[in-house]
């Protein structure tokens, strides 16, 4: 089943480009439902206009009808502002009508935190999707066609904005119409359309994203979101966005908190929802800022700026100590600022007669605002590796003509970093009527190159290779989970455990499961001194914990007495606790421990963990997390992320550990993830030994836990 239809698609388009419009709860106060027809009838040459409201003959002008049956015609969009309890008759009479959507600003539903709320909603909901009518809300303040200016919306804001690329969509109507458009009309920011989606009984955000899409008007997605109804359809959506070129900036608030299940492994303790939602955006390409500046203005620099085609980034100013600290901001969020060449800095000395300096960042002092700064711009973006150049000042509009000929006249990208009052006219307003990126200090501008770069570097990477997919599960792969299903319990021991992933192609420690004492130092001799004894069971998951494990053993007699404090131990820990035996295992040396695992994640599924590892795990907690199945490039990245993935690569005199066969065991896991969603609930491979170069992985410990 497709995740979007034409039919839903065709419902958002009937409320973003009506040909007529019926508002239900019109009245001539400037309330909600007045407010609404008010904005419609901006639009009243283009739209067919009808207030339903049975107390009044006419309203604003306009004729009133007594009801949605009594209409001329069947509307294109029914605007709702009536009392909760009566949302859904008038929705069954618009259907009856034969009305394509509605938008329902009344409030009352499940934000009131009521059972009897919630299920009205519900209904409504249900309603929607086994109709056709589809909706937006309720409690939202509804939408605009921003390109079209047609504002179906209830907002006290008005009914004006700029047109741009930007398709704004929000949860928080109050947000939508308030901060955010205020802020853009302020900022010269264009917007092709303002979404409220309220709580979402029936279409949400991922739909109008996903309508945006296929708008021709739409450059960039900008959203304000509280939380996901299905966070899965946000990936699909990302990975069409990636497939069209239109990047998702999003503010992501609401903490859900994974940490609520029990833990029964390190894994599940890690995967905090906030730190997962990080990753999975970076994953699929998402852009995270925090506030409403940050979204306007990343998704202005993303909208008016191609792909960089070098990564260097050159910055000019009239001031040096301006100069130096946006050098500083976007040294700080990973960005290069390269020397200049000879022949740059040479052209610019020319041109500066002694003053300033010519550098990267150069201080041009008062030739910032001088006939001769289109050269100085000129030297600083022409060289082999600028791909953005960087104006930090505060001019007229002489000087803004100038940049905005520079962005013209260059393949290099151009942002702005105003370092005057905002209130200002002359310079700033010619550079916002042009559609410059204005920033205003220079950690948002570092933050919104920073973006530009990696959006487009995570998309050439994707189209590249695609994204990572879940192959077909091996009938030996059935077979092992069917034999462990078999025994009737969710918690496996280790011996357990590993018979899994061995089926996934991690290779596991050279062990032996001992029932007694002899067992146990014959099964030493076999496999050779040193060796470490661990309990084996599927109620004792953390061994260190319970005192169940003794390393480092060199004889007959350690292995005896291991072997009985182990077993003592054991029973104090767990009474009456199933017991397989002792496992005797190798001493596996030379390596070095990582962690990799998967939990699941009621929104997004199946989530691969690799990090550092041992039992200071969640100590230090430095892990990296991705959605599953994984590319083999997403699992380097993975481990080149993780802080102790250093010590990986040769550290102190070390030899390097092997890395490639670390990336491939970490896609394996992922793919096992992806492939028994519903049946895993956890698995915790920890530590999984990492060997020198062209020696492999060897998991030395490990813990499954399926779904009960």
């Amino acid at each position: 089943m497709p995740t979007w239809t034409d039919a839903q698609l065709a419902s958002i388009d009937s409320m973003l480009n009506p040909k007529s419009v019926a508002v239900v709860g019109a009245t001539p106060r400037m309330q909600y439902g007045g407010r609404f027809l008010n904005a419609m009838l901006k639009a009243k040459d283009r739209v067919n206009i009808y207030p339903v409201n049975p107390r009044y003959d006419e309203i604003m002008g306009v004729q009133s009808y007594p009801s949605v049956s009594d209409l001329p015609e069947a509307p294109d969009l029914v605007g709702i502002v009536v009392p909760y309890h009566q949302v859904l008759n008038v929705l069954q009479e618009s259907r009856e009508k034969g009305a394509r959507s509605a938008i329902v600003i009344s409030a009352g539903f499940s934000e009131r935190d009521l059972d009897d709320r919630r299920d009205l909603q519900g209904e409504v909901g249900a309603f929607a999707r086994e109709s056709g009518l589809r909706i937006c809300g309720p409690n939202c303040l509804g939408v605009a066609n921003v390109h079209a200016d047609i504002w179906p919306s209830a907002s006290s804001r008005g009914s004006d904005g700029l047109t741009g690329p930007i398709g704004l969509v929000c949860q928080s109507g109050a947000s939508a119409f308030g901060p955010f458009l205020t802020r853009a009309v302020e900022e010269g920011i264009g917007l092709s359309h303002i979404i409220s989606t309220g709580n979402e009984a029936d279409l949400d955000f991922c739909d109008f994203a996903r309508y945006l899409l296929d708008q021709d008007s739409v450059k960039v997605i900008a959203g304000f979101i509280e939380g996901f109804k299905d966070a899965r359809k946000l990936i699909e959506l990302a990975k069409l966005a990636a497939e069209r070129g239109k990047p998702i900036v999003l503010i992501k608030i609401g903490r859900s908190d994974l940490g609520s299940r029990a833990a029964r492994s390190h894994t599940a303790a890690l995967t905090g929802s906030d730190a997962l939602y990080d990753e999975i955006f970076a994953q699929y390409g998402i852009t995270r800022v925090q506030d409403y500046d940050e979204l306007l203005e990343v998704s202005q620099l993303l909208a008016h700026t191609g792909r960089p085609s070098q990564h260097g980034v050159a910055v000019v100013s009239h001031s040096g100590g301006i100069s130096s600290l946006t050098a500083d901001m976007c040294g700080q969020a990973g960005l290069d600022l390269p020397p200049l060449t000879d022949e740059a800095r040479d052209g610019i000395n020319d041109v500066l007669q002694g003053f300033g300096w010519a550098a990267n960042p150069s201080d041009v002092t008062g030739f910032a605002n001088s006939d001769s700064f289109p050269e100085i711009m000129r030297h600083m973006s022409e060289q082999p590796h600028i791909g953005t150049l960087v104006v930090a000042s505060a001019g007229s509009d002489a000087q803004a003509a100038q940049v905005i000929a520079q962005r013209d006249t260059s393949e290099r990208g151009l942002a702005f970093l105003w370092t005057g009052t905002r209130s200002a006219t002359d310079g700033l307003s010619m550079l916002k009527g042009a559609q410059i990126p204005v920033f205003y200090v220079p950690d948002k501008l570092a933050l919104g190159i920073s973006s530009l770069l990696g959006y487009h570097r995570w998309r050439d990477q994707r189209l590249s290779e695609g994204f990572g997919e879940t192959p077909a599960i091996s009938a030996s792969q059935e077979s092992v989970i069917s034999s462990m299903k078999s025994q009737g319990r969710v918690a496996f021991s280790e011996s357990e455990s590993k018979q899994l992933i061995g089926a996934w192609k991690v290779s596991t420690a050279r062990e032996i499961v001992a029932g007694d004492a002899d067992a146990a130092v014959k099964a030493a001799g076999e496999i050779g001194y040193p060796v470490a004894l661990k309990v084996d069971s599927p109620e004792i998951l953390h061994k260190t914990e319970a005192g169940v494990i003794r390393l480092d053993l060199s004889d007959e007699t350690q292995v005896r007495a291991a072997y009985d404090q182990i077993m003592s131990s054991a029973s104090q820990a767990a009474p009456g606790a199933s017991i397989n035996g002792v496992l005797v295992q190798e001493m596996v040396s030379g390596g070095v421990e990582v962690i990799a695992g998967v939990s699941y994640d009621e929104q997004l599924g199946p989530v691969l963990l690799f990090g550092t590892g041992g039992v200071m795990v969640e100590v230090y907690n430095d892990v990296a997390l991705r959605q599953c199945p994984v590319t083999r490039s997403e699992a380097l990245e993975m481990i080149d992320q993780v802080k102790g993935s250093r010590i990986l690569k040769g550290f102190r005199g070390s030899a390097p550990a092997d890395v490639d066969a670390l990336a491939d065991v970490l896609v394996q896991i992922s793919h096992m993830g992806a492939q028994l969603e519903g049946t895993l609930s956890e698995l915790d491979i920890n530590p999984l030994m990492v060997l020198p170069e062209g020696q492999g992985v060897r998991a030395v410990d490990a813990l499954a836990v399926f779904q009960a």
